[in-house]
C-alpha cells in the first residue's frame, strides 16, 4: 500500500513510518522540514504540490500537530489548536479534491479528550468528555477543546469515499529517545521515579507494537469509523505505573514528589504538570468489540521489554 503521514516526523510519526516501511509499504511523509528520502514539503495550512502524493494513495495517517511537549502558556495552546485544526482542514481538502481518494482517513486525536476521572473508566461509548469537571485548572479545558475541534475537522470534511477514524491515543510508549517512556525512565534511574501528589491519577498507555498493529487492524476494518481508544486494556494509577517502571529498571525506590515539587519539574523540563497529574482512566472498547488482541496488554510485562530494548539500543 501507499500509506502518507502528513506530521510523520515525531515520535509517533518515527516508529509507525519504521514500522510501515519494514512491512513493504511504500510511506510518504509530509514534512515543514523534509530531510530525506519519502519526505515532502508542505506548510500544514495551505494547499500545494504535496496533495499529489495524497491523491492515488491508500491510506493517509495524519499526525500534524505542535507537540504537547511544552509549557502549556497562551501562546504555546494557541500554536496546538491552529497546527491540529489547520492541517487536519487541509488534508480534507486534498483529500476531497484528489482524483482517487485514499480509502482511510486516520486522524491523531487524543486520549486528553476524556474527563479527568478515577471512579470508572472511559470507553467510546460511555466515556465523558472533560471540560467541566471540578477542581481541576481551568487551561485544563483548553486540552479537550482542541481535542474536539481535531476531531469535528476531520467529520466535517466532505470525503465521502474516504472512511475515517479518529486515533483517541493514550501516551505510546517505546524506547527511541526523546520519548515518553524514555524521560519517564532517565527520572526512575536517577531515584525520581516516586508517585506524584500521591499517585491516585490513572495513567493511559500504549505499547508501541500494539499501536502500529492497532493502526493495520484500523486500516484492515472496513466497518470501523468515527472516534477510537488507542489504548491498552488495562490503565493503572500513576503510583502503580511507576513502581513496575521501577521495577522494570531494577531501581528499588524512587522519591515521590508533591504537586508543587512537580511544578518546579515541569518547568525545568519545559512541560506541564496536566501530562502528570490529569487523570486519564481511559478503555479501548471499540477495539476489544471488535476482536482486536493485545499483545501487550498488562504494563508490568510490556515495560520489561521496553526497559530490554531501550537497553540494546
Amino acid at each position: 500500500m501507499k500509506i502518507v503521514l502528513p506530521g510523520g516526523t515525531g515520535q509517533v510519526g518515527t516508529l509507525l513510518r519504521r514500522a510501515l516501511t519494514a512491512a513493504g509499504h511504500e510511506v510518504v511523509v509530509l514534512s515543514r522540514r523534509p530531510a530525506g528520502d519519502g519526505e515532502i514539503p508542505w506548510d500544514g495550512r495551505t494547499l500545494g504540490p504535496w496533495a499529489g502524493a495524497i491523491d492515488g494513495s491508500d491510506v493517509v495517517v495524519n499526525l500534524a500537530g505542535r507537540s504537547v511537549g511544552c509549557r502549556y502558556t497562551p501562546d504555546n495552546l494557541r500554536a496546538m489548536m491552529e497546527s491540529r485544526v489547520d492541517s487536519t482542514r487541509v488534508v480534507g481538502r486534498a483529500i476531497a479534491a484528489a482524483a482517487r481518494p485514499p480509502r482511510v482517513w486516520l486522524q491523531m486525536s487524543t486520549a486528553t479528550v476524556y474527563a479527568h476521572r478515577f471512579d470508572a473508566p472511559h470507553d467510546e461509548a460511555t466515556g465523558v468528555i472533560g471540560g467541566a469537571e471540578p477542581g481541576v485548572p481551568s487551561y485544563w479545558g483548553y486540552s479537550v477543546d482542541i481535542a474536539t475541534a481535531w476531531e469535528a475537522e476531520q467529520e466535517a470534511a466532505d470525503t465521502p469515499h474516504t472512511r475515517k477514524a479518529a486515533l483517541r491515543a493514550a501516551m505510546v510508549m517505546s524506547p527511541d529517545r526523546g520519548g515518553v517512556f524514555d524521560v519517564l525512565s532517565r527520572l526512575t534511574r536517577l531515584g525520581l521515579g516516586g508517585p506524584v501528589a500521591g499517585g491516585r491519577q490513572y495513567v493511559s498507555w500504549i505499547h508501541d507494537h500494539d499501536f502500529v498493529r492497532a493502526v493495520g487492524f484500523l486500516v484492515d476494518r472496513d466497518d470501523l469509523s468515527g472516534p477510537v481508544n488507542l489504548c491498552a486494556p488495562a490503565p493503572l494509577p500513576h503510583r502503580d505505573f511507576m513502581r513496575a517502571l521501577r521495577g522494570a529498571w531494577g531501581v528499588p525506590v524512587g522519591l515521590p514528589a508533591t504537586r508543587w515539587m512537580a511544578e518546579i519539574g515541569a518547568f525545568a523540563l519545559r512541560t506541564d504538570t496536566e501530562l502528570l497529574l490529569k487523570s486519564r482512566r481511559v478503555v479501548p472498547g471499540r477495539l476489544l468489540d471488535a476482536g482486536f488482541a493485545f499483545d501487550r496488554p498488562e504494563w508490568s510485562p510490556a515495560a520489561a521489554d521496553l526497559v530490554r530494548r531501550a537497553r540494546g539500543r
